[in-house]
């Protein structure tokens, strides 16, 4: 038997563990929002702090001088990960209902070359090719969409796959054929409505990967009015670095280009909406990760 004073010391170990960990997670945030509202002269000189040494504001003044572009970017972003992440879970979601039933015909040998072939593509140079001259993907919205992110994820339908295998009675899917029900209908009446935690967890990978994703703005748009926030917030540091590296080709002529604290603010603004939506789908992202976990 466990004394109290054992379980008391676990708590007090697990808690300044987890305490440890959620200053670990928060402090960089705090760190990114304070560079944000400092002065660059205050960055320049005293670098990095937890608390500004010279408040101010002119990063986000600079974005609402520049809200145009900014904020266009940032509706693409939104667009493309509501969009995006829609279709990758209905895929992904599809494709593990039939592999979850255990009565499949060749359901080992579709588990294996379904999961193999996710593991490997074309490589860059073929892919690059068929999207932008089979496809005409470039400078589109499909751009950000298709490549690489509304395939289906090997680890995402593994996960949904073993949800709907532990969590929804295969009698109940036998009920519903038996009743008439087809496939599509016990798809869309049974496995979405029971298999929410798993898809809102599934669904918030795909988000992110979505918000974060800037490597197919870099292969497939050219064209500014077709950036996301990160291809913007991309293209801010490259040019300030090709200016800075290039200054004594101005003759030392001032120039304008985006400071530190302009590229904080906007990485801030970039990450915010999901720092604001991750706390309404908590209890789903934990129930889901549970119960769609791989029991050995």
């Amino acid at each position: 038997m466990v004394s109290s004073k054992q379980q008391r010391a676990f708590q007090i170990i697990s808690h300044i563990i987890l305490i440890g960990m959620t200053i670990c997670m928060i402090a960089p945030l705090i760190l990114l929002f304070s560079s944000s509202i400092s002065s660059e002269q205050s960055l320049i000189v005293g670098g990095y702090s937890f608390l500004p040494k010279e408040l101010s504001f002119s990063a986000y003044r600079y974005i609402l001088n520049h809200g145009e572009t900014v904020f266009r970017a940032y509706g693409i972003t939104i667009l493309t990960t509501v969009i995006g992440t829609m279709i990758n879970v209905l895929f992904c979601s599809m494709l593990a209902y039939p592999l979850s039933l255990a009565k499949l015909p060749g359901r080992r040998f579709w588990m294996f070359f379904i999961f193999f072939t996710m593991l490997f593509n074309g490589g860059l140079v073929p892919t690059y090719l068929m999207y932008t001259g089979i496809f005409h993907i470039k400078n589109t919205l499909a751009a950000h969409i298709i490549p690489g992110g509304i395939l289906v994820s090997a680890m995402n339908v593994l996960l949904i796959r073993t949800y709907i295998e532990n969590t929804i009675p295969a009698t109940l899917f036998e009920a519903a054929k038996v009743d008439g029900a087809g496939e599509l209908l016990i798809y869309a009446k049974i496995v979405l409505p029971l298999g929410k935690p798993i898809l809102v967890t599934m669904g918030l990978f795909s988000g992110l990967n979505y918000w974060n994703n800037w490597i197919n703005g870099l292969y497939y748009v050219t064209d500014p009015k077709w950036y996301s926030i990160q291809n913007f917030l991309n293209k801010m540091i490259t040019d300030a670095q090709f200016l800075l590296n290039n200054a004594d080709f101005t003759g030392g002529a001032v120039v304008d280009i985006p400071t530190t604290s302009i590229r904080m603010a906007i990485a801030f603004v970039a990450m915010l909406p999901i720092i604001l939506v991750y706390p309404f789908l908590q209890k789903y992202f934990a129930k889901g990760i549970a119960l769609g976990a791989v029991k050995g």
